[in-house]
């Protein structure tokens, strides 16, 4: 794995993971707005906290897939995932 590639696999990680670990611990404003009834947005999103366990998760998955796709584990060029050659 070229390290853009690393790079671009890491990235998409670290959005799914936030997208993942935004709505934890999130809760709604006790007072609704009283003319249209909407809450808004979190009173306390803690945001750096979300990034910082986002950017830990992520990095652990990354290790984990860096692995596999490194170790050949599951190679396509030999054994039973390879492509047939015809």
């Amino acid at each position: 794995m070229t390290w853009v590639t690393g790079l671009v696999l890491y990235t998409l990680i670290w959005w799914t993971a936030l997208f993942a670990v935004l709505p934890i611990g999130t809760r709604a404003v006790e007072v609704a707005d009283t003319h249209s009834g909407w809450r808004g947005a979190p009173a306390r999103p803690r945001i750096l906290f979300k990034v910082i366990v986002t950017t830990l998760v992520s990095a652990v998955i990354w290790l984990g897939l860096w692995f596999v796709i490194t170790s050949e584990l599951f190679s396509f060029r030999q054994g039973f995932l390879a492509m047939p050659s015809g």
